[in-house]
């Protein structure tokens, strides 16, 4: 899901690092009011986390790749889809400029797909499959896939409009390949958010925890 640069046009790419721009001084913003002590060991974890999935990279037909991303699992951990943005934007800067998985000029698109669609998707689905399953994890793992699904999709949607591939079949080969990871990527965040729970709960968002107390995670 890494878009290298030759992929899109300079023009489009600045549109994106734009828009981009706009979530990560939002994501700093958080970063300043929420990321406490207790917090840092925890953001720092789950980076590392993020940069291993999603090293893990699955060719995909017409030049791009199928990898985890964990935006879901942050976002629902940190309690906030900023976090999610400001832990994916680190992450993809790191390997774009050290490891050029990624493109410079493209990197704002990239961070859009998965750090702010990937976290809002899986935040807020989380939370709105929380109010119908009451479960937590029949409501985590659809969450991931979602925030995994939705962004490898809009990512085809956008290699449409940058020439690149033609939508239905980039739609097709992102989204199947991304419906299969999304399986992956929704079994390993229902394990890890579980075993936070059980091992350090006071790592994880104060709503996971009251739902835990409830009684309600399954």
């Amino acid at each position: 899901m890494h878009i290298p640069d030759a992929f899109m046009p300079i023009w489009q790419g600045a549109i994106y690092w734009i828009i981009a721009l706009v979530f990560i001084m939002l994501a700093l913003r958080w970063a300043k009011n929420q990321l406490t002590e207790e917090k840092i060991p925890v953001v720092a974890v789950l980076a590392a986390a993020v940069f291993a999935l999603m090293s893990f990279n699955l060719p995909v037909s017409m030049g791009t790749s199928g990898h985890l991303i964990g935006g879901a699992l942050v976002a629902i951990v940190l309690g906030s889809p900023f976090a999610a943005v400001f832990i994916l934007t680190l992450v993809l800067i790191v390997q774009g400029v050290l490891f050029g998985d990624g493109g410079i000029t493209t990197m704002g698109a990239n961070i859009i797909n998965m750090g702010v669609i990937g976290g809002f998707v899986g935040y807020y689905s989380f939370h709105g499959f929380m109010r119908v399953t009451k479960n937590i994890s029949f409501s985590a793992g659809p969450a991931a896939w979602l925030a995994c699904f939705i962004p490898a999709e809009v990512c085809a949607v956008e290699m449409y409009f940058a020439g690149t591939f033609p939508l239905r079949e980039g739609l097709i080969a992102m989204g199947l390949y991304h419906a299969l990871i999304g399986i992956i990527e929704a079994v390993i965040t229902v394990l890890v958010i579980h075993l936070i729970l059980r091992v350090r709960p006071d790592l994880i968002d104060e709503k996971v925890r009251q739902l835990q107390a409830k009684g309600v995670n399954g």
